[in-house]
């Protein structure tokens, strides 16, 4: 007699699906009832538009916030086709488009952990769109969920013969846009370069570098070619301003130099966030390292993304949709009970709950407020403690696997 497998197990995706598209229409629905202002996004248009017109785009200052322009020019160039649209579409297609992304983010999220299953992706999607990252992400129109993607992908790929002309481009390109993710070219770099002085070979590693070096180099380059004096005032001027971006002690930076603003109630921790800022890069980096060596990309990747996010001048809880491959990654390797506090930091919104807004007040907030805005960071630090304490043992060389 023919074996006739459970129909329990087909059923799975399409239920999990099911779900999945009942939580994004849920979603959906609450956003447009919050009048979502998706604010970026219409700086974004407005920053195309700039472009197209042959305005000056860093004197730029859009909507009724009157916000500046912030990421290098080669942004503005990939925004120029936005403002062909009216407001309304662009809305529905940003928010189309982020859902449809948080959706790959996961998918690659549990392919890095090492998780296949395919209802998986559904499930773990319909939960995550409604933690604060995500919903503050699609609330402003931002587009840190494309960063990750094209960071994952390039981190998860595994071409025929170890490269491919596409090693590093997705590193490179996530680089040129906004620079925080440059942290991962450089962890690369570091670890191959660790390897050879180990004895290893390390070639893999600098191959992947060089691929996203390339990459940022050419979107650079590209930029500066049809924007010169744009390209200029950004590199030697706007770029280490960061006033521009936002002030220090806001509630909703989750950087360590704003928990260290809130902490010390200035609004300029100056040379102590410097200070720290630099231990944290040094350290982590040197986690993620020892995690790429011994085989553990899922946990170079993670520590490498927290690292970046705490020594970045302004890090904004939107910009923490990193949380989603945190939280894989803990309960994959058993971490179950950090796992889940993990999730329920960044499901809290406890971000909203301290003071904020007119009269600074981030800059006297009780020891509780405090606690309670440096939440992520904390939360990213857990990570990184972790991480110490959860690799495995190095092989002969140090070295384990190879990428």
């Amino acid at each position: 007699m023919a074996m006739v497998a459970s129909p329990s197990v087909p059923r799975r995706a399409p239920v999990a699906l099911g779900v999945c598209v009942v939580s994004f229409a849920a979603f959906w629905a609450a956003q447009r009832a919050a009048h979502v202002s998706m604010i970026d996004l219409m700086v974004y248009r407005a920053e195309g538009a700039t472009v197209r017109a042959g305005g000056d785009l860093y004197a730029l200052r859009a909507t009724a916030a009157r916000l500046p322009t912030t990421y290098p020019p080669f942004a503005a160039l990939l925004f120029t086709p936005l403002p062909l649209l009216d407001t309304a579409l662009l809305r529905e297609v940003a928010t189309t488009g982020n859902l449809a992304l948080l959706v790959v983010l996961v998918r690659l999220s549990l392919k890095l952990v090492g998780h296949a299953r395919v209802e998986t992706v559904w499930w773990v999607a319909a939960c995550a769109v409604w933690c604060e990252p995500v919903w503050t992400t699609v609330r402003y129109g931002q587009i840190n969920l494309l960063l990750a993607v094209l960071v994952l992908w390039d981190l998860t790929r595994r071409p025929s013969g170890g490269s491919d002309r596409w090693t590093g481009v997705g590193l490179g390109l996530a680089a040129a846009v906004k620079l925080t993710p440059a942290l991962f070219p450089a962890l690369l770099l570091a670890t191959g370069v660790t390897a050879r002085l180990r004895g290893g070979q390390g070639e893999p590693w600098l191959r992947h570098a060089r691929g996203a070096a390339v990459a940022f180099a050419g979107a650079t380059l590209l930029a500066a070619a049809v924007l010169p004096h744009d390209s200029w005032r950004f590199w030697t001027g706007a770029l280490f301003r960061a006033s521009r971006v936002g002030r220090a002690e806001d509630t909703a930076n989750q950087a360590l130099r704003g928990v260290l603003a809130r902490l010390l109630h200035t609004p300029a921790p100056g040379a102590l966030w410097t200070a720290c800022a630099a231990v944290v890069a040094v350290l982590g980096l040197a986690l993620a390292v020892r995690a790429e060596l011994r085989g553990e990309r899922a946990w170079a990747v993670c520590v490498c993304a927290v690292t970046a996010l705490l020594i970045s001048p302004v890090s904004w809880t939107h910009h923490w949709v990193w949380c989603v491959p945190l939280v894989l990654l803990l309960w994959t390797r058993g971490q179950r009970a950090a796992a889940v506090g993990t999730a329920l930091v960044f499901c809290s919104y406890a971000p909203w709950w301290v003071p904020h807004g007119a009269g600074r007040p981030e800059l006297h907030q009780s020891p509780a407020e405090l606690a309670l805005s440096a939440g992520y960071a904390g939360a990213g630090a857990v990570l990184l403690a972790l991480a110490r304490t959860s690799l495995p043992k190095a092989g002969p060389g140090g070295v384990r696997v190879k990428p």
